[in-house]
């Protein structure tokens, strides 16, 4: 029996009872329902510096990352809408949960924007939008049309490819894709930089994958389509584009895209798209192909739970904007800017693999200035200049990289132009000739242990100096070009 309370001017009461009653006197009370509308500032002011911390960072510095992008105020506010509180597992129609009208015509919505913006016919393709981003796209891939232990071929990380299509080592499998299927890499030729089909169909028909990847992470040229689809056919393998870092470009229509050969075309949605972070599958529908049903039931229930609504809101509303005409002169101006970048950094003496790029990024090899891309990144970043290090073809260890990766879709998006891009192929070079001028005051030059190199970068009171008049220049220049999104933080 519970203990009973005698209270004044109430009836007799259980303890349970009380504390109910004390509950939600709490919860309803006027102080409870003000936290939940207070402003982040108010709320938690830790988080809320952190956050005006990074607005400040991306505002007064250069972005040049070739995966990152700045969405626009309609993206961050149907990201950061009502859509977030709603539960929706299942797909339209097909809910596990009640309540879900409006995320049925969301996702419907989102599905047909993505099929208007590629140019694709809905009878020949249809496109899931629920992976949570692009590695959990590719993941569903395979997991649904492979199956465990299956044969993939993706282009070799070291050559430009990217973890999801199969990196191991001798001594280790990195990436769950060699872990769980039986992944075999196609290379780049060592000294152009570019990918040999050749070899890729040779190995292609001993090995014979039942998937063959076109896609990559960091490769500057167009990737060839048909003559991939014509050696997907030859070895009796399935052709699947992974777009990701392109994907804007494609829309836009100012690059050759994937749909005309490939059979699965999967893709982010926060790169050169400019959307929230988010993955798409396409895949072909219609007669003599069953990959619609093995994909969708290995995204869901096979590998995810309930969609993420506000992302799959941000992302229609990006491939809504991509149907502008300002949209598509962006992407041509993401390509110019590239361009730009790559010949004013060859005029100053910098080998760029593939000898240039067709699209938005590019990668530059540091081995001819006997330098390495980790120790150059991090001058780099002491600069305000945002960029990664990168392996390039012929490295043989991607804790020491011989490149640095730089991407143009995040600058271009701030308004810069081919003229505001030889700037910044300027405070590039700087930051490399400040890296061998550490480098030369080591004992061991380029070679000495990283630690030494980290602590001159950071404590030598010569290079202080210079790194403080270079990091000024940099944020003088990158503060005056505005920034999309919240205006403040």
């Amino acid at each position: 029996m519970l203990a009973r309370y005698v209270l004044p001017g109430h009836a007799r009461r259980s303890r349970r009872d009380i504390n109910r009653l004390a509950r939600r006197s709490v919860m309803s009370g006027k102080a409870s329902v003000a936290m939940l509308q207070e402003p982040l500032a108010v709320n938690d002011p830790e988080i809320f510096q952190i956050i005006k911390n990074e607005k400040n960072r991306q505002r007064h510095g250069l972005e040049l990352i070739a995966s990152e992008n700045f969405a626009s105020k309609a993206v961050l506010e149907a990201m950061g809408s009502c859509l977030n509180d709603k539960y929706s597992e299942g797909y339209p129609g097909l809910r596990y949960y009640g309540g879900t009208e409006n995320i049925d015509a969301l996702e419907r919505l989102c599905q047909k924007r993505a099929l208007d913006v590629y140019r694709l016919n809905k009878d020949e393709w249809g496109v899931n939008v629920q992976p949570y981003s692009g590695s959990p796209a590719n993941f569903a891939v395979f997991t649904g049309i492979v199956g465990p232990g299956g044969r993939i071929m993706g282009l070799d990380l070291p050559d430009g490819g990217h973890l999801t299509h199969g990196f191991f080592t001798p001594q280790k499998k990195i990436s769950a894709t060699s872990v769980f299927f039986e992944s075999m890499p196609y290379k780049a030729n060592q000294t152009t930089g570019l990918i040999d089909y050749d070899k890729l169909e040779e190995n292609a028909m001993l090995f014979r994958p039942k998937l063959i990847i076109a896609g990559m992470s960091c490769y500057s040229r167009h990737m060839d389509y048909k003559r991939m689809r014509a050696i997907a056919d030859k070895c009796g393998a399935l052709l699947h584009a992974d777009m990701a870092h392109i994907s804007g470009l494609v829309a836009a229509d100012v690059i050759p895209g994937p749909f005309e050969h490939c059979h699965i075309v999967t893709t982010t949605t926060h790169k050169t798209l400019r959307g929230a972070r988010s993955g798409m599958i396409f895949y072909r529908i219609g007669e003599g192909y069953n990959l619609e049903k093995p994909i969708k039931e290995a995204l869901f229930p096979g590998l995810q739970g309930g969609p993420h609504n506000h992302a799959i809101a941000g992302v229609a509303v990006a491939l809504g904007q991509a149907q502008r005409e300002e949209f598509v002169e962006y992407q041509k101006q993401v390509i110019l800017n590239a361009k730009r970048l790559a010949k004013t950094l060859q005029d100053f003496g910098y080998e760029i693999v593939t000898g240039g790029t067709d699209i938005h990024l590019i990668l530059v090899n540091l081995r001819n200035k006997n330098l390495d891309g980790n120790r150059a990144e991090k001058v780099l970043e002491a600069v305000h200049i945002a960029c990664n290090k990168n392996t390039c073809p012929g490295d043989k260890s991607a804790l020491r990289p011989s490149g640095l990766r730089f991407g143009s879709p995040a600058l271009t998006t701030r308004g810069l132009m081919e003229e505001d891009f030889d700037v910044v192929a300027e405070y590039i070079h700087e930051s490399i000739q400040l890296t061998q001028f550490i480098c030369d005051k080591l004992e061991g030059g380029a070679k000495a242990p990283l630690k030494e190199f980290k602590n001159a970068l950071y404590t030598d009171p010569e290079v202080q100096q210079r790194v403080k008049a270079l990091g000024d220049k940099v944020n003088a220049f990158a503060s005056s070009f505005p920034i999309p999104g919240h205006a403040e933080t």
